[in-house]
This record gives C-alpha cells, sequence and structure tokens, in this order.
C-alpha cells in the first residue's frame, strides 16, 4: 500500500478510520468501534484481504479505541492523518494543516458541538503522540455548508449576536453529504440539479443540493437542531427549556444532559439509541419502541418536505449513512408521508437492495430515489491529499529548482 492516507472519524459513540491507499480502488484497512462508552462497545476491524475481526472493548472510550486501532495497523503506516471535525466555526472553512493553535480554535468550538470535537481531539492528541512530526489534516463538517445564502443561515435574533459572537447556523455532516452529492452527479442522467440527501445515523441530518453546493440543510449552529436522533432531541420549542429553568428549577447543564444525552430515540422508546433493536423491538409490540420509530421517519419527512423549497426543482432524494443504508422499514416508512411530492417506491428494489450498496429503490417514474452508502473516510483522504499536493506545489513555486541553459 503505497502512501497511504490515515483516516479517523470520531462520532459521539463510534470511531471509524481507514487506511487509504493512494491508488482510487485499492483495498484499505478499515474498521469501526461501536457502542463507545457502553458495556457492549466493540471494535470491527477489516484487514486488505476482506477478513473481519471482533474485539470487545468493554466501556472503551474514543482514546482506548483509537489506541486499539492502531495497534491492529502493524507494518502499514501512513504519510499523513486526515480527521474529521465536526464544527469549524466561522475560521475554518476549508481542510487545514493542525498546528497547536488550529488545536486550541477546535477546542474553543467544544460548547458548539458539545458531543464530537471533544472526541475528535481525542483522536488528534493521541495520532500526534502515537505518530509524531507526521503532518495531519483537519476536515470541517461545517466547511461544505458555507455556500447557504443569508436567508438560510442567519437565525431571527437581533443582528449584533451574529456579528458580535457568531451565532448562526453552520449544518454538519458535510463530508458526508459532499461525497453522496458528488456520486449523485455521476450516478444520474440529471447530474448536478436539485437533490435532498438524508445523513441517518446517530447523528442525522438533511441537506438540499443544488448543482453540488449545500443550499439548505437541517443541522443549525450545533449539531443538535433539526431531526430526531439516537440521543439528541432535535427541534424543540425553546419554551419548554425557558419552563424547566423557570418552573422546575433545572441547571443549563441538566439542560444540556437532557437534549444532548437523554432525548432522541433513547428518550422516545425508553429503551436504546439503536435502530436496530428498536425495530426488533417495535415488531415485538413494544409501544416505546414503535413510538420511536414513527416520530423518526415523521420528522425526517417533514424536513425533507421543507428543505424541497430550498431547490429551484427536485429530481430526487438519496439515503445514507448506518440507517439510511441499511433499515428499508425506515425508508419505507418515511416516503409514506412524501408520495404527494412523487415519490413512488419500489418495495422489491428497498427491500433487495445488499448491504453496503448503492443503488435506486424508486420504479423508474417521479423522483429519483437512491440508497448510497457514504464514504467519508474516502473524501477526507482526498481533501488531506490535495491539502499537502497544494502545499508542496507552493513551496516548490517559491523554490523552483535552477534549469540548465
Amino acid at each position: 500500500m503505497d502512501a497511504p492516507i490515515l483516516v479517523i472519524n470520531c462520532g459521539s459513540s463510534s470511531l471509524k478510520y481507514a487506511l487509504i491507499p493512494a491508488v482510487s480502488g485499492q483495498p484499505r484497512l478499515s474498521g469501526i468501534a461501536e457502542r463507545l462508552g457502553s458495556d457492549r462497545a466493540i471494535l470491527r476491524l477489516r484487514n486488505l484481504q476482506g477478513e473481519k475481526t471482533t474485539i470487545e472493548l468493554p466501556g472503551a472510550s474514543h482514546g482506548e479505541a483509537l489506541k486499539a486501532i492502531l495497534d491492529n495497523l502493524g507494518s502499514c503506516r501512513p504519510i499523513a492523518i486526515g480527521h474529521r471535525v465536526v464544527h469549524g466555526g466561522e475560521r475554518f472553512t476549508q481542510a487545514t494543516l493542525i498546528d497547536q493553535d488550529v488545536v486550541q480554535d477546535i477546542r474553543e468550538t467544544t460548547t458548539l458541538a458539545p458531543l464530537h470535537n471533544p472526541a475528535n481531539l481525542e483522536g488528534i492528541t493521541a495520532t500526534q503522540e502515537l505518530f509524531p512530526g507526521l503532518p495531519q489534516v483537519a476536515v470541517f463538517d461545517t466547511a461544505f455548508h458555507q455556500t447557504l445564502p443569508e436567508h438560510a443561515y442567519r437565525y431571527a435574533i437581533p443582528a449584533e449576536l451574529y456579528e458580535c459572537h457568531g451565532i448562526r447556523r453552520y449544518g454538519f455532516h458535510g463530508s458526508s453529504h459532499a461525497y453522496v452529492a458528488e456520486r449523485l452527479s455521476i450516478l444520474s442522467a440529471q447530474g448536478r440539479g436539485g437533490w435532498i440527501i438524508a445523513h441517518l445515523g446517530n447523528g442525522a441530518s438533511a441537506t438540499a443540493i443544488w448543482q453540488g453546493q449545500s443550499i439548505d440543510t437541517s443541522m443549525g449552529m450545533t449539531p443538535l437542531e433539526g431531526l430526531v436522533m439516537g440521543t439528541r432531541s432535535g427541534d424543540i420549542d425553546p419554551g419548554i427549556l425557558l419552563h424547566l429553568m423557570h418552573q422546575c428549577g433545572w441547571s443549563s447543564h441538566d439542560i444540556d444532559q437532557l437534549l444532548n444525552q437523554r432525548s432522541g430515540l433513547l428518550g422516545l422508546s425508553g429503551l436504546t439509541n439503536d435502530m436496530r433493536e428498536l425495530e426488533q423491538s417495535a415488531a415485538e409490540g413494544h409501544a416505546g419502541a414503535k413510538l420511536a420509530i414513527d416520530v423518526f421517519c415523521y420528522r425526517l419527512a417533514k424536513s425533507i418536505a421543507g428543505l424541497s423549497c430550498a431547490l429551484p426543482m427536485l429530481h430526487g432524494l438519496a439515503f445514507t449513512g448506518g440507517i439510511g443504508e441499511n433499515s428499508p422499514l425506515i425508508r419505507a416508512r418515511t416516503l409514506t408521508y412524501l408520495t404527494h411530492l412523487g415519490v413512488h417506491l419500489s418495495p422489491n428494489s428497498n427491500g433487495e437492495l445488499p448491504r453496503g450498496m448503492e443503488g435506486r429503490i424508486d420504479v423508474g417514474r417521479g423522483l429519483e430515489l437512491w440508497v448510497i452508502p457514504t464514504d467519508e473516510e474516502g473524501y477526507i483522504a482526498v481533501q488531506t491529499r490535495h491539502l499537502l499536493d497544494n502545499m508542496s506545489d507552493t513551496q516548490a513555486s517559491r523554490h523552483p529548482q535552477e534549469v540548465p541553459a
């Protein structure tokens, strides 16, 4: 494996990694640590031959999972490391070489992404210790959404809160939405038209894409706004929070924990934030699991319908992320609310699409409906390599080699 890039993608309860080769299509080392922080935490590894191994990591943190991943790289060593960083604020609008100033700036945005940026920083710190001197690059979720028009990113609050404190909508899951948008431009005859992409996992967001650019998205200043998620509430009446503070004596910490850790699928079901388990429990008659699925799908459909207003023309929808790629039930249930948009789902195509495969699930008329497995790691590797190549080109232009006469 020549000149690979190691990509670290720390989510709120997971940690994905991939060692991406320089030549597209070559096999990659990859894996994911799931359910981190719980007694069921596991690490799934995939070697270059495609063989899979599972390691139990009960109670493991992001840092502990990362150490186990790096221990399993063997003799494969990267030339650089690309990190997914969730929130870049207004400073970071593109991939950035990491130094101590960048680390400090990422740390200062932790309050905007309390479930993610601390995990991202753990990955950066651990790899800096294990690979001192190796170039490390941050690729920010928020960067892809810098194309939002002002009427989409501004909140209806006094202007000075934006001008002085940067309070605005930023959007997230940028690497995933950018990758899927690029795949749609290749796969569909509609090309770089009007699409809505639903990235559904423990974190979930939907984005309206026009001509390859994000023009509106469901997440806001933080990854808390928008859709129902694993443990996050998504949209909620802010008056509820004022009620809890003034009438029930809740602190800001209590509310933070409620909205980010105890709500969403977990809060609705009273069981779990894992959609796989919820689908099984709902099938067995558990009322809370059924309610969680119903609310999740309805709120997703409502968001898709709203985002369609941002597009001059809507050509289709795409599902991605762990739930979007692997749950025919969630796709079908969501699309039942969208028949007025011209949705015609093929039950056979939807139910029979193999896991990990991209494909269309419509009947061939109306809106195109796609399932496209995301490749955030591949996108981050490309961004990392481009940044390093541009740096090399800049240095070469400053110090051109002498050409013999």
